[in-house]
């Protein structure tokens, strides 16, 4: 028996590279994982067993530390959020959409902001108050771009020691910064569609790619995350900012919706790109609030 780290999976079929002779194995998964309604993702640390030449079955699934639903990778250390500035434009609901879904898992988020070169001066000028708060609360923010490479060795400096997932809308450049950082993957791009502001999905399948001395995957396109795993009670510590203010409110456990004297709320008015994440999270309070019961 060896044991091994998922790099892709594709058709049924996982490519475990070997924990000592960094070989690849193609493997199949045993029936038992159907039954236990376990599904083996990129990422998993497994045990498996070679059955002819390069080729060998799954036999267990070793403990994870974290796993994603959409995209589906496990063991991940941090994910590498791929904004846009334009083309499609920067969406700072979306932003903080992601980074909800991100911070519930407990997975360090990575703000990226791709294709920054397309910006005039007073386009960049609007967005650079949003970028420097959101590196205020403790978020980093690169700024870069594919076509110009500026930054991307601050990308690189992320990635290296880690694995990573890279996320985001179709069309923003993910895959565009992958072969600008090594031309050697020659992933597919595609054009942006004008009437629809979006691009279409190149990436097919999850699958870990070796940066530098780190791990990424390039995931399948997609433009919004479902509150899968949520309920109300955690989206306050999903704001980091709101929690932090938070310990100021009279009540404990306030939802800084309805409760009286919300430090969260008193705060509304003083900073433009605050305001729009408040009404972010009254939105997604409500959306969670009116969420079917998970039984």
């Amino acid at each position: 028996m060896a044991r091994g780290l998922i790099l892709k999976a594709l058709s049924g079929y996982y490519y475990v590279i070997e924990e000592e002779t960094k070989k690849m194995y193609t493997c199949r998964g045993r029936g038992n994982f159907r039954n236990k309604k376990l599904t083996p993702l990129v990422g998993d640390q497994v045990e498996f067993q070679i059955e002819d030449h390069d080729e060998g079955y799954i036999l267990k699934l070793l403990k994870r530390k974290n796993s994603l639903v959409r995209p589906p990778v496990a063991n991940v250390d941090q994910v590498l959020l791929v904004f846009s500035a334009k083309d499609p434009d920067f969406s700072q609901h979306l932003l903080d959409r992601f980074l909800t879904v991100i911070e519930h898992v407990g997975i360090e988020p990575v703000i990226i902001v791709s294709k920054i070169d397309l910006l005039e001066e007073v386009e960049y000028d609007k967005l650079k108050t949003l970028f420097e708060y959101y590196r205020e609360i403790g978020y980093t923010v690169i700024e870069q771009s594919a076509k110009t490479k500026a930054n991307l060795e601050h990308v690189i400096d992320v990635i290296n020691g880690n694995i990573s997932v890279l996320a985001g809308q179709s069309g923003v450049g993910k895959s565009s910064m992958l072969n600008a950082i090594n031309p050697e993957f020659n992933i597919k791009t595609d054009i942006i569609s004008k009437a629809l502001n979006r691009g279409k999905h190149t990436t097919r399948h999850v699958e870990l790619l070796t940066v530098y001395d780190g791990l990424i995957a390039d995931t399948p396109g997609f433009s919004s995350l479902e509150f899968l795993e949520m309920e109300k009670e955690d989206l306050p510590g999903c704001f980091i900012d709101f929690a932090r203010i938070g310990e100021s409110c009279k009540f404990r456990g306030c939802f800084h919706i309805n409760e009286p004297k919300c430090e969260v709320k008193n705060r509304l008015g003083e900073h433009d790109v605050y305001d729009k994440r408040y009404a972010h999270y009254s939105k997604f309070y409500e959306e969670l609030k009116s969420q079917k019961p998970k039984y």
